[in-house]
C-alpha cells in the first residue's frame, strides 16, 4: 500500500498533539515519523531542522486559534453576541484536547516565548476592545479583558488536569453547557452595568430647602 504524501500540515499538527501530550519535549522527529508511517527523509524534505518543525507548528496554533478565529467573529455586530460566540468556539470542542495550558506551561522555552506573546497580546487587545464596545470604559475594559481571558486560560487547565472532579468545564454534556452559560453571563455582566448611565438618586423628602443666595445690601 502506497504511503500518503505528506505535506508541512501533517508535521505541524502531528507536532501539537505531540506537544499537547507531553510538552515541548515530546516533539521528536523519530517519534512523530513512526506515528505518521513516514521516514526522516520525509520530515527533511519540508524542514531544515526540529527548530523548524516548532517554529511552524506553533505558528500554525496562532494562526487558527487566534488571527482566523477573529476574523470569522467580525462578521458578527452585535459585541454581546460576539462575546458568546466567542467563548462558545474558544471553551468548546478542542481541536487538540489539552494543546493551550500545554503551550503556556512552555511559556520560557525559545521557540514558545515569541509567538506565546503576540498571541496573548492580540487576544486581550481584542477582548479590549470588544468590552469597549460593549459600553466600558477603556481602563475598565483592559482590566475586564484580563480577568476574562485569566477565566479562559484557567477553565482549560481545569479541563486538562481535573476533569473528572469538575464536570462542569467539559466541553461537551448539559452540567458543561449550563456551566459554560453561567460563565459567559458573568463575563458580560460587568459591562451590563457599567455601561448604564448613573441615576442621581431622588432628593430626600426630609432635606431642607435649598436658601436663596443672600443679596447685598447697597
Amino acid at each position: 500500500m502506497a504511503r500518503r504524501h505528506l505535506t508541512p500540515q501533517d508535521w505541524s499538527t502531528a507536532a501539537l498533539r505531540a506537544m499537547a501530550r507531553g510538552g515541548v519535549a515530546a516533539v521528536s522527529v523519530n517519534a512523530l515519523a513512526g506515528e505518521l508511517e513516514a521516514t526522516r527523509g520525509s520530515f527533511y524534505w519540508h524542514f531544515k531542522d526540529r527548530d523548524a518543525l516548532l517554529k511552524a507548528a506553533l505558528e500554525a496554533w496562532e494562526r487558527d486559534d487566534t488571527t482566523a478565529l477573529i476574523e470569522e467573529l467580525g462578521d458578527i455586530t452585535d459585541p454581546r453576541q460576539r462575546l458568546t460566540a466567542l467563548f462558545t468556539i474558544a471553551l468548546g470542542q478542542e481541536d487538540i484536547n489539552g494543546l493551550e495550558p500545554a503551550i503556556v506551561a512552555h511559556a520560557d522555552h525559545p521557540a514558545v516565548a515569541p509567538v506565546l506573546r503576540r498571541v496573548t497580546e492580540r487576544r486581550i487587545a481584542y477582548l479590549t476592545d470588544l468590552y469597549t464596545d460593549l459600553g466600558l470604559a477603556p481602563a475598565s475594559a483592559r482590566r475586564q479583558a484580563v480577568a476574562t481571558y485569566a477565566a479562559f486560560l484557567g477553565w482549560l487547565e481545569l479541563r486538562r488536569s481535573a476533569r473528572d472532579i469538575v464536570p462542569e468545564v467539559a466541553a461537551t454534556g448539559a452540567i458543561a453547557t449550563a456551566a459554560l452559560e453561567h460563565l459567559i453571563t458573568g463575563l458580560a455582566r460587568p459591562s451590563m452595568h457599567q455601561a448604564e448611565p448613573e441615576q442621581s438618586a431622588p432628593p430626600s423628602p426630609m432635606a431642607a430647602p435649598a436658601r436663596e443666595p443672600e443679596t447685598g445690601q447697597h
